[in-house]
């Protein structure tokens, strides 16, 4: 059910990329642009990419840019949950942070470059709503590189369960938890970490210990300070129009979009590809520093 492609199979050094980024988290076709951006910062880093999702009846680990671009709006969101439905029934299939998780699981991939995590959502008390992206981190020894959680989330009670499920969160040269498009103003981290090759020895010696994944929090280059109200419309937006679950992420982020005038939409990207460049290079270090045991 899992094919894993030649490259992808004999590389020691390797980084697990989602496909819902692409075909959910942009505009029609600039999803594609970023994707292969940033498989390339991969490679240029010296790590092989491998971009995860289903396509006809296989879930595939390493795609070609034929392949990569039959990712588009009409691919299911497919999360742990959604893999094996997705697979026998021959859909494809955008893997989410959680879905890619699994298959990393299963594939012995032990770096995942993303944009944001998936987390608790706001108004958790009336509405129970908690992504499973956080439960595949926890039962899966990966470092996952991102711009701290997704921005519309509880983000301080995303953190307090992330504790809970053991998931150390390490901040790049950053003392505090990014709020994906802010680089300031989120929780403390459990710990900071100046470069990808200590990221890599503390996640060793997190696996050494039987722990799982690991978050490694790399703070947007360009902070958007002002983002927080826009935001509180685009989920109130999202409430009104009876929009819940999976869809809730590609509707506020594409409202963002355009009525930031594609602020968010440039700030999303530029985020997504420098992940993608630093898991590279965690990947390296890991390759380089040996085996887990």
């Amino acid at each position: 059910m899992i094919r894993v492609s030649e490259e992808v199979r004999a590389a020691t050094a390797v980084v697990a990329l989602e496909t819902t980024l692409v075909a959910h988290g942009f505009p029609a076709g600039e999803g594609i642009r970023v994707g292969r951006e940033a498989e390339r910062r991969v490679r240029e880093a010296g790590a092989v990419p491998a971009t995860v999702g289903v396509l006809d009846g296989e879930i595939r680990v390493g795609l070609s840019e034929d392949e990569l671009a039959r990712f588009d709006p009409t691919a299911r969101k497919t999360g742990p949950r959604d893999l094996a439905a997705c697979a026998v029934r021959g859909e494809t299939g955008a893997t989410t942070v959680g879905g890619t998780l699994a298959v990393c699981r299963a594939a012995g991939i032990r770096v995942m470059g993303t944009g944001g995590l998936g987390g608790v959502h706001r108004g958790f008390a009336a509405h129970p709503d908690i992504s499973a992206d956080l439960f595949a981190l926890a039962s899966t020894q990966v470092v996952v590189v991102s711009s701290g959680v997704k921005s519309l989330l509880d983000v301080a009670a995303t953190a307090e369960l992330l504790e809970t499920l053991g998931v150390p969160v390490l901040g790049y040269r950053a003392d505090e938890l990014p709020l994906f498009y802010r680089a300031r103003g989120g929780p403390p981290v459990s710990a900071r970490v100046e470069s990808a090759a200590e990221a890599a020895a503390l996640a060793l010696a997190h696996w050494r210990l039987g722990g799982a994944g690991l978050l490694l929090a790399r703070p947007p280059d360009d902070s958007l300070d002002d983002i927080e109200p826009l935001l509180g419309e685009g989920l109130a937006e999202a409430e009104r129009r009876g929009v819940v679950g999976q869809g809730v992420t590609p509707f506020v982020l594409s409202f963002l979009h355009e009525r930031s005038g594609g602020r968010t939409l440039r700030a999303n990207r530029d985020l997504v590809v420098a992940n993608a460049a630093l898991a590279g290079d965690v990947a390296t270090a890991l390759s380089a520093a040996g085996s887990v045991e």
